[in-house]
């Protein structure tokens, strides 16, 4: 009996220990399946596939609602690129604004000019077109987003750093010398350009199909969270030096206006910068955030927050940024819309002489030619009169 007990329970173990065996097997071999998968890489494939992959199957663009989008975007991205290079033109022509902050001002309007060819990039890229890109010109127009938008950041958290500095030591401008707002600059442009190919440069889910975002579909989620995370940290920042510079501002006003009321209209200047500031800033603010937490919720992998649904609203916000700050300049500086009209002036003027140049080289006719003009009826009846009393009196 014991013997029979024994064989029994040895014929158990041995089965126990082959079905183990297969399940470890069928185990290891499933994992080498989803490594496998999670290790094949999509470079060749189409945009189509990874919106797919993304769950963005239906396209709610149609031919019409595409065009009206593509003409009237294509009115604002116009009026973008105009207003900044009108920006950039006063800046240099004038030499009123020769000063740190004006550049650096300069560089936020060209940061803008960039965001505006950014934006007609993506409009003839959008709807149907999207889905027939390849991964490079997906990479392409996302950079170009990506760097105006941190281009744009990064100008204005210097641009508080400059204001800083000269509002503290309670100076118009402050005292950074040319070479070192150069430097700035191109550590400005630097950063951004970095920071709008690190995707391309490899932080991306076309290796990782689990990992891609709904609103980017060849983007990683953790991408999307340190990105978001990132600029409304910035955002912060910024704020909190504004308000730290506007509360200085206040409190050093109220303590010398009883004692220098003659000369109090000469230190208003540099309230008037830090007000145009913090009303680009504000507006920046208000434009950009509501895409960023959006971000933020679809890296965070939101199901039921339906990010889709603000994509393209949040787009316009962050056109109308762009069209906003041109107007913010000319509104708040008396002296860069005094420049903006004499831009006109002189490109109506100079469109003039261009005509007036064309006119005068016009083949002349064969009485202008002997150096005769023809005559009208009057001046042919004085000239009769004036020959017939030069014969009477002969």
């Amino acid at each position: 009996m014991k013997q029979d007990i024994l064989e029994m329970s040895s014929r158990t173990n041995e089965k126990f220990r082959l079905h183990k065996g297969f399940d470890r097997k069928y185990l290891h071999s499933s994992l080498s399946l989803k490594m496998a998968s999670q290790n094949k890489c999509y470079h060749d494939e189409p945009m189509s596939f990874f919106y797919s992959n993304s769950n963005q199957t239906k396209d709610d663009w149609n031919s019409t609602q595409l065009i009206l989008v593509q003409v009237v975007g294509s009115l604002f991205c116009c009026f973008i690129l105009v207003s900044n290079a009108m920006v950039i033109a006063a800046i240099i022509t004038n030499k009123r604004f020769h000063y740190p902050f004006y550049y650096l001002l300069a560089n936020l309007a060209a940061s803008d000019f960039l965001a505006g060819i950014a934006y007609i990039y993506l409009m003839f890229n959008t709807g149907t077109v999207s889905r027939k890109l390849t991964v490079r010109g997906y990479f392409i127009r996302q950079g170009l987003l990506d760097t105006s938008l941190s281009a744009s950041l990064a100008n204005l958290l210097v641009i508080a750093l400059e204001r800083y500095i000269s509002v503290m030591n309670w100076k118009v401008h402050s005292n950074l010398t040319k070479r070192r707002v150069t430097l700035l600059i191109v550590l400005v442009w630097a950063i951004s350009i970095f920071m709008g190919t690190v995707p391309s440069l490899g932080w991306n889910c076309i290796c990782n199909l689990q990992d891609c975002s709904q609103l980017a579909p060849i983007f990683s989620r953790s991408y999307l969270i340190f990105w978001s995370v990132s600029n409304l940290v910035l955002f912060l920042v910024m704020v909190s030096i504004y308000l730290r510079i506007y509360t200085y501002v206040k409190r050093k006003t109220a303590v010398l206006s009883p004692h220098t009321s003659g000369s109090i209209n000469r230190k208003r200047t540099p309230i008037k910068l830090i007000k145009t500031v913090m009303t680009v800033l504000g507006a920046f603010v208000i434009c950009w955030t509501p895409g960023l937490v959006v971000l933020l919720l679809d890296g965070l992998h939101c199901q039921q927050c339906e990010v889709m649904l603000f994509k393209r609203w949040l787009l316009l916000l962050a056109v109308l940024n762009s069209v906003m700050n041109p107007v913010i300049y000319s509104y708040k500086d008396d002296e860069m819309w005094t420049t903006f009209k004499n831009l006109l002036r002189c490109v109506g003027n100079g469109t003039r002489r261009q005509r007036s140049s064309k006119a005068n080289a016009r083949p002349l006719s064969s009485a202008q030619e002997t150096g005769t003009t023809p005559q009208t009826s009057e001046e042919k009846e004085t000239t009769k009169g004036s020959d017939a009393q030069g014969m009477l009196k002969a």
